[in-house]
């Protein structure tokens, strides 16, 4: 895999990243840490796929590396979910 190929899988894991968090309603960071919500989530949507045998619905081949679309969605809204759970909220005082 080069550098151009990885570039583009982080790329296409940030975007997953993304629209997890945005379903999920949480976000913290930016695109390093949409990337790793995406690539997270991979994993604990391709386990959860294992568990249930659903199919893989929507992947992305780069370089010979398949990389699941829905599932990473799936996780990464899993993922995000339960770190908000976890975390607490930002609270700001209010200035006046």
């Amino acid at each position: 895999m080069g550098v151009l190929d990885f570039l583009i899988l982080l790329l296409i894991a940030a975007l997953c990243g993304a629209i997890a968090q945005a379903i999920a309603g949480f976000s913290r960071g930016g695109f390093l840490v949409a990337a790793a919500v995406g690539f997270i989530g991979a994993l604990l949507g391709m386990w959860l796929q294992g568990l249930t045998g659903l199919p893989e619905i929507f992947t992305v081949d780069v370089d010979g590396h398949a990389f699941p679309i829905v599932w990473s969605i799936i996780g990464g809204v899993l993922f995000s979910a339960v770190v908000s759970l976890i975390t607490r909220p930002n609270r700001r005082e209010a200035v006046y």
